[in-house]
């Protein structure tokens, strides 16, 4: 599992992060809360461990603009208020489940592993973006109603960007979860970008809006409009 972690107290922040990775789960830490939403926008984890009070922008901020944005991973936050009311903000933004600080650490393993029975919810067998669908039962893509032929990796790589659109994905994301590749010793960034062109001449170049666009130094990003 990857997990997130947002949290700025540095002795918190690495408590959680050795005390997890010792689980063996994997884990990324952001210690300011733009720096987190910029991670958990960009990024595909498993769970997100999210302080409330935090530098810059605040946790609720974070989580608000994450369930507006359809962001389904399960959030556990992190408070040191221990008000009912604060709680219930919490739980109504969007947060899965909570703990208040301090906490024993095995009372964190157990709801993490608790939200993650839970299961991730049912993926869309449909997908669309403008006049681009796809039909992940029959493997069929169409675009304003002419069929696009791809290949196996085409597909599985449209299918990553359009459960994505509207986020940047980055090559290293593509990597890992396309590819599969974790511990490869050389970069799939030539691959992936052949494939990226590929795939633009298939599902962009005959049409006149454009949908698949690079972000420099970012990675790709499947959006209708300007980025």
């Amino acid at each position: 599992m990857h997990v997130l972690v947002i949290e700025d107290e540095p002795k918190v922040a690495q408590a959680l992060m050795q005390g997890l990775e010792s689980e063996n789960y994997q884990v990324s830490l952001s210690v300011t809360g733009e720096e987190g939403y910029f991670l958990a926008t960009t990024q595909a984890f498993d769970l997100i461990i999210l302080d409330l009070m935090l530098p810059g922008r605040d946790g609720l901020d974070i989580l608000t603009a994450l369930r507006q944005q359809e962001c389904q991973t399960p959030v556990l936050v992190l408070t040191a208020k221990d008000a009912i009311e604060d709680r219930v903000i919490g739980l109504d933004t969007g947060a899965d489940d909570y703990l208040v600080k301090p906490f024993a650490f095995p009372e964190l393993l157990a709801r993490i592993r608790a939200l993650t029975r839970r299961g991730r919810p049912e993926q869309a067998l449909r997908l669309k973006i403008a006049d681009l669908e796809m039909d992940c039962v029959t493997r069929k893509v169409a675009r304003k109603g002419q069929d696009i032929e791809l290949t196996a990796k085409e597909f599985q790589l449209l299918e990553y960007l359009l459960r994505h659109q509207g986020h940047v994905v980055s090559r290293e994301m593509l990597g890992r979860d396309v590819w599969e590749a974790v511990d490869r010793a050389t970069p799939l960034d030539n691959v992936i970008d052949v494939h990226i062109a590929r795939l633009r001449q298939k599902v962009d170049a005959p049409f006149k809006k454009k949908l698949l666009k690079t972000i420099r130094g970012m990675g790709f990003v499947l959006k209708e409009g300007e980025v």
